[in-house]
């Protein structure tokens, strides 16, 4: 049971990380876009949201954690629009080919982010933001002692918590609102859109700026929560933001389906970790490999799946990837 409640309790903060960055880039290309610089723009938010925090803490006389919360989330959704706007300007208004720049966005975002790291480590192998990560990972008061409910429910941050309701909120809009019509429209058929009033530039351009502010959150949680205010040059966040991708197709498109999609790549990608004792057995180093093979191999089979299903609800919007040019209307 213990081994259990600690897998519960490591996959839910990995799957949140995820979760937001496939959230993000479920919006972008609801739009069209396929902005494959999820990774880049993670980084960005991850480490926007720690220097911000960092500085503030360093130089304050009396930091707030609060404050620290504001300023974190303000520069990482700021410095991840930003990205997203690059990506905006190069894809939509210069037409330029989507793939090539999400990946090189993705080197861009990996670049600036470990350059300027540099000078916050300042000679060492990591830099940490203590009360930025104290704030984020406060438990909810009372809740979090209530047993074992507490232990996998209740003992998160509120990032945790907001993740599952945007997700919700999500839901909601791209369903049930004209503002969700309307940008479905344009990711299934610009030319149809554009041809019934709607401003296909603006909507793409707010859905992948706004899409990239969401990952960015992704990216901030993995540095303030889930790596404990800690900021070191590694490529974990790239390797994150690339099963964040990889989730958006596990969720055919679905902001609902990102939560538990979220956890459950969570549950799997640790699962090499608790598989020996939950089971009791011992497992040979070569089975421990193929395990941590198990989340891409389900995106694998997922995709196998949805491209036989043939139902419309589950396909990727008709113009994913594609540049609109309006005089080939």
């Amino acid at each position: 049971m213990n081994s259990l409640i600690a897998w519960i309790i490591r996959a839910i903060p990995f799957g949140t990380i995820i979760m937001f960055g496939s959230m993000g880039e479920i919006v972008t290309e609801k739009s069209g876009n396929l902005n494959l610089g999820v990774p880049g723009i993670m980084y960005l938010g991850g480490f926007a949201g720690f220097a911000s925090s960092y500085f503030y803490e360093k130089n304050a006389a009396n930091p707030s954690g609060v404050v620290c919360v504001i300023i974190a989330l303000t520069a990482a959704i700021l410095a991840s629009m930003f990205g997203g706007l690059i990506f905006s300007f190069l894809t939509i208004t210069l037409r330029a080919n989507q793939n090539v720049t999400g990946l090189a966005l993705t080197t861009f975002g990996m670049g600036v982010a470990n350059f300027f790291g540099v000078f916050i480590l300042d000679g060492s192998s990591y830099s940490a933001a203590p009360l930025a990560n104290a704030t984020f990972t406060k438990k909810i008061p009372y809740l979090s002692k209530m047993g074992i409910l507490g232990k996998t429910v209740f003992s998160y941050g509120f990032l945790v918590y907001a993740a599952i309701i945007i997700a919700i909120v999500l839901y909601f809009i791209l369903n049930k609102t004209r503002v969700g019509l309307n940008l479905r429209a344009v990711g299934e058929n610009p030319g149809t859109a554009d041809a019934a009033g709607i401003n296909v530039t603006k909507y793409k351009y707010l859905a992948t700026c706004l899409g990239a502010g969401l990952s960015g959150i992704g990216g901030l949680y993995y540095v303030l929560d889930y790596n404990q205010g800690i900021w070191a040059t590694t490529g974990q966040i790239e390797a994150l933001g690339w099963l964040a991708v990889a989730l958006v197709i596990f969720t055919t498109w679905k902001p609902l389906n990102a939560i538990w999609g979220a956890y459950l790549f969570g549950m799997l990608y640790w699962l090499y970790q608790f598989l020996p004792s939950i089971l009791g057995i011992k497992v040979a180093s070569y089975i421990t490999d193929l395990v941590q093979m198990v989340p891409y191999v389900v995106t694998i089979v997922v995709l196998v799946v949805v491209s036989f299903r043939k139902k419309k609800e589950n396909q990727p919007p008709e113009s994913l990837g594609l540049s609109y040019f309006r005089e080939e209307r």
